[in-house]
């Protein structure tokens, strides 16, 4: 009688159950950035409060007060936090000292240590994303999104679902999107020429619900002379355009790579798994 213990089927190993699809769903909260600090849903959040409070002035503040930096608890960004500021200059403005502030990398930088700092910025982002996608990974995050998305990411992109968080990540960080990516293409759970679609889908307009309401939304409030609003469209609008434009980059380096690639490229472990 052989000894031998048969390799068991890695795609049927976790059951999909409840506890996997909530991963999931905290996943998406999570790395999306709909609690972000200058999300619409974190602003709208604060303005209803503001207005209850301007409706019910008997209300104690201490009641709301805790809403909004406890939704911030979930968000990738806020928990990543940022570098704290370093004196960079001092200057006499008429009687007084006036004081300038930068970042830990000062101002001036150039060549090869300049690269090293900003390498070093990114450590504590990426390292924090894969240890948040492990953790997720463990309660079945990545399964769920295998089987939920892979209907909507396989026609849409080409790609499978289980890069569903990898997407969704670098919505609102380059660093998140990045690091995700590369543990998926180290794990197999992608093929190459999925790595790249996804990349060029990452690339385009990166980050781009972060960058956009950080620096694009403050256009939507200018007024002209007039009365009438400067940029005459909406913000959802606009980050429709992006997205739309992001999805038509990566079909064009799918296509790209479907004509110019290796037709005999192996299958990944995840795509045998989608099959069955």
């Amino acid at each position: 009688m052989s000894n031998e213990t048969p390799i068991p089927d890695q795609s049927k190993e976790f059951k999909i159950g409840v506890g996997a699809y909530f991963a999931l769903f905290f996943a998406i909260i999570f790395f999306s950035g709909i609690f972000g600090p200058n999300s619409s849903t974190t602003l709208w959040i604060a303005s209803q409060i503001n207005l209850l409070h301007t409706t019910h002035p008997g209300l104690a503040h201490w009641t709301t007060a805790w809403i909004v930096p406890l939704l911030s608890t979930i968000d990738f960004t806020t928990l990543n936090g940022s570098f704290g500021k370093v004196l960079t200059g001092v200057s006499q403005v008429d009687d007084a000292l006036k004081a300038t502030s930068g970042t830990y990398r000062g101002n001036g930088g150039s060549g090869a240590m300049e690269g090293f700092l900003f390498a070093f910025g990114l450590i504590p982002s990426v390292m924090f994303a894969l240890a948040m996608i492990n953790v997720l990974e463990h309660y079945g995050a990545l399964n769920a999104a295998r089987k939920l998305l892979s209907v909507i990411l396989r026609p849409l992109l080409g790609v499978p679902g289980i890069t569903g968080l990898a997407i969704i990540g670098s919505l609102q960080s380059t660093d998140v999107g990045a690091s995700l990516t590369r543990a998926l293409a180290d794990e197999n759970k992608i093929t190459a020429k999925e790595k790249e679609v996804l990349t060029m889908f990452q690339f385009s307009g990166g980050a781009m619900i972060t960058n956009f309401f950080s620096s694009g939304a403050v256009l939507f409030t200018l007024v002209l002379v007039s009365g009438e609003l400067a940029v005459p469209t909406t913000i959802g609008a606009c980050i429709g355009v992006i997205f739309i434009m992001k999805v038509f980059g990566a079909n064009v380096m799918r296509l790209y790579l479907s004509i110019l690639s290796d037709k005999d490229e192996p299958k990944t472990a995840n795509e045998t798994a989608e099959k069955q």
